[in-house]
């Protein structure tokens, strides 16, 4: 399932939103710009829970935040974008622009601590703002479960676009985590897939339970604006 939009209207412009887009944009350029010299500067920037582990001195969790900037290629890239982008808008005009950061941040540093706390021996390096980004997910769940999400599900090679409640939508996709996340364990497969699911399901729980505490005080309600509104 791909999403494409939400039907939610954010009643101001996402400043911090797209400034976190364009920084992700910016290091990747960086990294593919260093040609051969991208797999060591990402190696030294990602997270790596037996390095860090080893030796947590600053540099080493200096990498809890880094390692939300970086990514592993332009699918990695464009995917998680686009979830900022479709999901991050929204979050942020209830919570406003530095709680919003502050918020993104929080997200992403537990994403990362689930994620060595499940693989403490592992020397892979983790990369990607997924992990902040699940956070973003998780409020959104909590701020709009019955806003409807525009979905791409590719059947039998044909594109079927529908629309599916955000409570299901993120539901399913959190329980897919989840899902994952514990076939890794069972196989003993650290990144299972190439993929950092206890990341995920960590920044999402975090988002759901921290989103309560960085919401506007003006803006506690349950209205909003959708693409009916206000007819």
């Amino acid at each position: 399932m791909i999403p494409l939009y939400d039907n939610v209207h954010a009643r101001s412009f996402p400043f911090v939103n797209w400034a976190i887009i364009l920084a992700n944009i910016a290091f990747f350029l960086i990294e593919v710009a260093l040609g051969p010299d991208a797999e060591r500067f990402v190696t030294m920037f990602a997270v790596v829970p037996a390095r860090l582990l080893a030796n947590p001195g600053p540099d080493q969790i200096a990498t809890l935040f880094t390692s939300m900037f970086l990514h592993g290629g332009w699918s990695h890239l464009l995917s998680n974008m686009l979830a900022l982008y479709i999901f991050g808008d929204n979050v942020e005009d209830r919570m406003g622009g530095g709680r919003y950061l502050t918020f993104y941040i929080i997200c992403g540093l537990i994403a990362a601590l689930t994620h060595i706390l499940f693989n403490p021996d592992s020397p892979i390096p983790t990369i990607g703002a997924s992990g902040a980004i699940s956070g973003v997910l998780g409020a959104y769940l909590i701020l709009y479960p019955t806003a409807r999400v525009i979905t791409l599900i590719p059947i039998f090679f044909l594109p079927w676009f529908v629309e599916i409640p955000a409570l299901v939508y993120l539901g399913v996709w959190f329980l897919s985590q989840l899902l994952n996340g514990t076939l890794a364990i069972i196989i003993g497969a650290q990144g299972f897939g190439g993929v950092a699911w206890w990341a995920h399901a960590g920044g999402f729980v975090a988002g759901i339970v921290l989103v309560g505490l960085f919401i506007q005080r003006r803006s506690r309600r349950r209205v909003y604006a959708d693409e009916y509104w206000p007819w």
